[in-house]
């Protein structure tokens, strides 16, 4: 496998109450990683609103001019930004992951399939899983809750993706956002199960009525080892270079040939998943 290696970057913020507020926030995060030569910054799921608010009174025109000022952004600083947004389609709200490449150009856009009960309040489920190409390298991505579904990991590497990008918004009682603190919430282990590398970019803090989120932004290596980790206090970005030639997918591959049962059904599952990404493959 030849070696490439990204300078990936992960942000950990604190939502603002306006979106001129998250825009601003999230271009200057941008401008640091540019600064520090990294080649994708990460946001936090619906970074653009803020996560604990009333989605219904947000305006899609609104969202629409803030998506703008963040391609222009990518383009300014030649770099790669994924960010949390919501987003629209044919009289649908979604809870979207959207990638811009360099040149500001949306160049993916992926609807989180997995529901928690209040984003059913606002969301409609995706139908697809997450495959694109960041630089020519493979990737997928899952948003917050969907990190209990390990299929949504599992089947995109099996087609070729060696990064998983995952952005979070905590939005737990106080204990369960301190048991979640330090690293201690498995991510290490998909990175392990799957052999690929894994940039997780969460909100910090109080969110409002009583809920709170852990922080601790990470970039994990396929060896499940923690090559950067934030704190659960302060917004910061942190980031990792990344060399995909560790990211050799070998226990998604072995488990296409084992156990031979299992063969077929697999073969059949991937078909599935071609047939639904189409040119994104």
């Amino acid at each position: 496998m030849p070696t490439k290696t990204l300078r990936i970057a992960a942000a950990k913020v604190k939502f603002r109450k306006t979106l001129s507020e998250n825009i601003a926030l999230i271009r200057r995060f941008v401008a640091e990683a540019s600064s520090a030569d990294c080649d994708v910054v990460l946001f936090p799921e619906c970074v653009l609103t803020g996560y604990n608010v009333d989605f219904r009174r947000i305006a899609q025109a609104d969202i629409n001019k803030g998506l703008g000022a963040i391609a222009d952004t990518a383009r300014a600083h030649r770099c790669n930004v994924l960010i949390g947004s919501p987003t629209f389609a044919n009289r649908s709200r979604f809870n979207s992951l959207l990638a811009f490449d360099r040149r500001g150009r949306e160049s993916f856009r992926y609807h989180k399939n997995q529901l928690t009960p209040r984003d059913a309040e606002f969301f409609t489920p995706g139908n697809a899983l997450a495959f694109f190409r960041l630089d020519a390298v493979p990737c997928t991505a899952i948003i917050c809750h969907e990190r209990r579904y390990p299929e949504l990991v599992r089947l995109p590497v099996m087609l070729g993706a060696q990064i998983v990008f995952h952005p979070n918004a905590g939005l737990d009682a106080l204990a369960v956002s301190k048991s979640k603190r330090g690293g201690r919430d498995g991510i290490a282990v998909r990175a392990f199960e799957n052999q690929v590398f894994y940039i997780f970019a969460n909100s910090v803090g109080h969110q409002g009525n009583g809920k709170w989120s852990a922080g601790d932004s990470k970039i994990v290596a396929p060896d499940s080892r923690v090559l950067a980790l934030a704190n659960n206090r302060d917004e910061t970005l942190i980031h990792a270079d990344v060399d995909l030639s560790q990211a050799g997918r070998k226990y998604a591959r072995d488990a296409l040939r084992q156990p031979a049962f299992l063969r077929s059904h697999w073969k059949a599952m991937l078909a599935a998943c071609r047939r639904s990404l189409g040119d994104a493959l």
